[in-house]
C-alpha cells in the first residue's frame, strides 16, 4: 500500500491516547467492549494500548488482539517507544491478532532532544533506524512516528523519515504533538515530505494531532489535500489536554464534502463512493458508549454527536427545516445512527425478543450479561409505557459495563421539600457481603445521599463533577448521571442510568467509589509484593 491509495485509512487511538485523558481510565473489559464497537464502526486500525506501560495494558492489548483482531477484523496496534523492551512487549501482546502493527516513536524536535531526551540528532537518527528494523523483525506492518514532528527542523525530519522507511516502516506518522500548527502550515509539512523524502512512495503518510488551538480537524483535512492518507483520531476527540482530532468530525466532513475531496484522492469529482470504510450509522452509538464508559461528557454543541447538533430553536430555522431539511441541515441525522425508533418491547416481552432486539442494536451479550440486562429491562418496563432504542442502550451500558462490583446500592430513601431539611438513608452491601446503613443531612437530596454513602464507604475523595442528562424525552425518561471524583492526583469516573434520578446519582457515585476502592486495593497489593521482595 502506498500514498497513491484513493481512500482514507482511519486509525483509532481512543484506547491509547484517548484513555490518557485525566479520569478516562478504562479497565480491560471496558476496553474490549469499546474495541468490539470500533470494529462494528469499521475503523481500519485500533491502537489498543501501550503494551509495555503496565501489566493491565499488556493484557488489554493481548485480549483485544485475540477477540477483535480476527481475519476480517481491524488491524490491532500497540504503541512502543524506540526501545527494545517496549517493542518486544508490543510484539508479544499482539501475537493473537491476525493483522497486527507495532507503532514505535522517538522525538525529533530540537526542544525535545535538548530537554527531554538529552541526545544529539545523530543519536536519534541511529536509534530510530535501528528500532524500526528491530520492530520489522517481529512483523511486516510497522509504523514510525517522529514525535513533535510539527516543530522539528524539516531537513532533519526528511532524513529521519527516509532512513526509517528504508529500515522497514510501512507507515510514517507526522504528529502535531502539542497542537501548535495551523492548517496551511501542516499542509506544507506534508507537501514538503512528499517532495523531499525520496522513498516516501513506499509508505503511507499518517497524521496525528492535538486540539490545543481547536484546529486539529482542520489541520488533518488540509493534510489529506496534500497527500496524507491515514488519520489518527479518537471518538469524541478525547485525549490529553484539549484532546485529539475527532473521528466523527473527520469522517462526516469527508462524507458530506466528498465531491470537494474526491479530486485530491484521484477520484472523479462526482463520485458518490465513501472516502472511508466507516459505517456512519454506528457513529452516535459509539460516541455514547465511549462517553458512558470514560465519564467524559459530550458538550451539547459538539459537532456531529452533540445533543444540539440536529436541534433547531430559531423560528426561521424551524420553518425552513419543516419545509425541507436541506435548508438548515447539511446531513441527515439518520446517517450517524440517530433515529426516533420506538420498539414494541414492553413488560410482557420475552427474553428471546429482548436478545434479538439487542443484536439488531449491535450488542452481543453473554448469557450472564443478558440475564442481568433482562432483569433491569423488566424493572424499567414496569415504570415506562414506551421503551426506545436509546432506553435499551442505557440499560445495557449501565448493567454490563460497570466498575468492579465491590460496594452495591441496596436502598436509597430521601426526604426533602421546601420546608424540610434534605435527609437521606442509604444501605450498601460491602465487598464482604454485609449490609451497612447510614443517614445524613445535606444541602439537597443528592448531597445528602452522597454524604451518607461516604459515611459507609469511608474513603476520602473530592467530588469535582456532577452531570445529569436525559436519555429520551418525557417525564418518565431514563436519566443518566455521570460524576468524577478526585483522590490525590487521580480522577475516577462513575456512570449510572435510572428512571429515578436520585437512585441513578447514588449508583453513579458508588460506581466511581468502586473504581477508587479497587485502585487502592491494587496499590496495597503492589506495596505488599515490593515489601516481600525486599
Amino acid at each position: 500500500m502506498t500514498n497513491k491509495t484513493d481512500r482514507i485509512i482511519i486509525f483509532d487511538t481512543t484506547l491509547r491516547d484517548g484513555e490518557q485523558c485525566p479520569g478516562a481510565t478504562l479497565n480491560i473489559d471496558e476496553k474490549l467492549v469499546i474495541a468490539k464497537q470500533l470494529a462494528r464502526l469499521g475503523v481500519d486500525i485500533i491502537e489498543a494500548g501501550f503494551a509495555f506501560a503496565s501489566p493491565g495494558d499488556f493484557e488489554a492489548v493481548s485480549k483485544i488482539a485475540k477477540i477483535v483482531g480476527t481475519e476480517n477484523g481491524p488491524v490491532i496496534c500497540s504503541l512502543a517507544r524506540a526501545i527494545k523492551a517496549d517493542i518486544e512487549a508490543a510484539a508479544e501482546a499482539l501475537k493473537p491478532a491476525v493483522n497486527a502493527r507495532i507503532h514505535t516513536f522517538i522525538s525529533t524536535s530540537d526542544i525535545h532532544l535538548e530537554y527531554q531526551l538529552r541526545k544529539s540528532r545523530a543519536e536519534v537518527l541511529a536509534i530510530a533506524e535501528e528500532m524500526v528494523a528491530y520492530a520489522k523483525s517481529f512483523m511486516t506492518d510497522v509504523e514510525f512516528s517522529p514525535m513533535d514532528a510539527a516543530r522539528s527542523d524539516p531537513e532533519f525530519l526528511y532524513q529521519v523519515l527516509e532512513r526509517t522507511i528504508a529500515a522497514g516502516a510501512t507507515t510514517v506518522n507526522i504528529p502535531d504533538t502539542v497542537g501548535y500548527t495551523t492548517p496551511s502550515e501542516f499542509g506544507a509539512i506534508i507537501k514538503g515530505i512528499i517532495e523531499n523524502v525520496p522513498n516516501i512512495d513506499q509508505a503511507i503518510i499518517s497524521v496525528h494531532g492535538h486540539n490545543d488551538l481547536g484546529l486539529a480537524v482542520a489541520n488533518f483535512l488540509e493534510a489529506v489535500k496534500n497527500g496524507a492518507r491515514q488519520l489518527e483520531c479518537t471518538i469524541n476527540g478525547i485525549g490529553e489536554r484539549a484532546g485529539n482530532a475527532s473521528l466523527e468530525e473527520l469522517v462526516m466532513a469527508l462524507h458530506v464534502r466528498r465531491q470537494y475531496f474526491n479530486p485530491y484522492l484521484g477520484r472523479p469529482e462526482e463520485s458518490q463512493e465513501s472516502l472511508t470504510n466507516i459505517d456512519t450509522r454506528q457513529i452516535y452509538k459509539t460516541s455514547r458508549l465511549v462517553s458512558n464508559l470514560t465519564g467524559m461528557l459530550v458538550q451539547p454543541n459538539k459537532a456531529i454527536v452533540g445533543a444540539n447538533a440536529f436541534a433547531h430553536e430559531s423560528g426561521i430555522h424551524q420553518d425552513g427545516v419543516l419545509k425541507n431539511k436541506l435548508t438548515y441541515e447539511i446531513m441527515d441525522a439518520q446517517l450517524i445512527g440517530l433515529a426516533d425508533n420506538q420498539i414494541v418491547l414492553g413488560k410482557h416481552s420475552g427474553r428471546n425478543a429482548f436478545r434479538t432486539r439487542l443484536k439488531e442494536l449491535g450488542f452481543e451479550l453473554s448469557d450472564t450479561e443478558l440475564n442481568k440486562a433482562f432483569v433491569r429491562f423488566k424493572e424499567v418496563a414496569d415504570k415506562k409505557k414506551d421503551i426506545s432504542d436509546w432506553d435499551l442502550e442505557a440499560i445495557v451500558n449501565d448493567e454490563i459495563q460497570q466498575a468492579p462490583d465491590l460496594f452495591r446500592v441496596e436502598l436509597v430513601q430521601v426526604s426533602c421539600g421546601s420546608n424540610a431539611r434534605p435527609t437521606a438513608t442509604v444501605t450498601l452491601r460491602t465487598p464482604q457481603g454485609e449490609e451497612l446503613t447510614d443517614a445524613a443531612i445535606g444541602t439537597g437530596p443528592v448531597d445528602a445521599v452522597y454524604k451518607a454513602i461516604n459515611r459507609v464507604v469511608n474513603v476520602p475523595n473530592e467530588l469535582i463533577e456532577f452531570s445529569v442528562q436525559s436519555v429520551t424525552a418525557g417525564i418518565d425518561a431514563i436519566g443518566e448521571v455521570t460524576i468524577r471524583l478526585r483522590y490525590e492526583s487521580k480522577v475516577f469516573s462513575g456512570h449510572a442510568a435510572n428512571t429515578d434520578i436520585i437512585v441513578a446519582s447514588a449508583q453513579a457515585y458508588v460506581n466511581a467509589l468502586n473504581r477508587l476502592y479497587s485502585a487502592l486495593q491494587t496499590q496495597e497489593k503492589q506495596k505488599e509484593i515490593s515489601a516481600q521482595k525486599v
